[in-house]
């Protein structure tokens, strides 16, 4: 983690800078703590070490090869009383972690909303169900450390982006679902997140769209074919699930039709919910567009008021 602390306090100042659309500087990290306690971790780690890729031209930090998930603390500045807090889960297809862009960045803009921010760093690559016992865990041990860090345990969201944003949807449809036996007193508290939003989340349909193949600048048509309109299985639907914001692009073809079923559901249901749809953005861009889903962030904030979080 001190690695990962150094270059984000060298993209703290550039990134804002040439992003296409300015984004916060990330505040100052808290402190950083493990998921699990030391050998009680269910399932299993990567099968190689942790690697942090160092940002290239898309000046994006990634997390490869995660076997001990973390959560690392950004606290809302100048908060008076027990602030709101979500748990941000980058995206990156499961096999990796867009760290800053869909991490710290994201921490930073709720920062500025008055939100303190949690970042996973969940179990990858090809580890679902490790990181949905990271996720479920996460929640209670943010819960367990409330008052040490201000937090209002009633008003603690998740945030998902892409591949975070399918991990967020699992566990706001599957909360008391037991997806590890119980190791200690904060397995007592509830994984149920409050309320939760999900940007341009991928895997939310039955059936996976096709691949690109090699020279494609664009994912081929999605068949007509009903799994591709149907919600995945392992997202539970019911009036239980918390209200939920979701954010994409008509043009990323590769999950929107995917994220509409679900939104659909989520409607059928009527949980409280919000699907801010915009023509252009693809997909990845975090805080970073300058296309039509740049609103998304004031779209989102909107909501959050409307629950009662701001």
């Amino acid at each position: 983690m001190k690695t990962l602390r150094i270059i984000m306090f060298i993209l703290a100042a550039i990134i804002p800078a040439i992003a296409d659309h300015p984004v916060p500087a990330p505040t100052v990290p808290g402190v950083t703590l493990n998921v699990w306690p030391d050998g009680k971790m269910p399932g299993h780690g990567a099968p190689k070490p942790e690697e942090i890729t160092p940002p290239n031209s898309d000046n994006v930090i990634h997390v490869n090869n995660v076997s001990t998930p973390t959560l690392t603390l950004y606290k809302a500045p100048g908060a008076s009383s027990p602030a709101p807090a979500m748990i941000v889960c980058p995206g990156g297809g499961y096999g990796t972690l867009a760290y800053n862009k869909e991490g710290t960045e994201i921490s930073a803009w709720l920062n500025s909303l008055g939100i303190t921010a949690v970042v996973l760093k969940y179990r990858v690559p090809g580890n679902r169900d490790g990181a949905f016992e990271d996720i479920e865990r996460a929640m209670r041990v943010v819960r367990n450390h409330a008052r040490e860090w201000s937090i209002n345990p009633d008003k603690l969201g998740i945030i998902g982006f892409s591949a975070g944003g399918h991990l967020c949807a699992r566990l706001s449809t599957n909360y008391d679902e037991a997806g590890y036996s119980p190791i200690d007193d904060i397995d007592k508290l509830s994984a149920k997140p409050n309320f939760v939003a999900l940007i341009y989340p991928a895997y939310l349909a039955k059936k996976l769209p096709p691949n690109k193949k090699p020279g494609e600048t664009a994912p081929p048509p999605i068949p007509d074919d009903p799994d591709f309109k149907t919600v995945a299985p392992e997202l539970k639907i019911s009036a239980a699930i918390p209200p939920t914001f979701i954010a994409q692009a008509e043009d990323d073809r590769s999950f929107i039709m995917g994220t509409k079923a679900y939104f659909a559901a989520l409607q059928a249901a009527k949980v409280p919910s919000d699907f801010a749809v915009y023509p252009k953005g693809g997909h990845g861009y975090g805080l970073r567009s300058d296309s039509d889903v740049k609103n998304w962030p004031d779209r989102c904030a909107a909501f959050l008021k409307q629950q009662g979080v701001l």
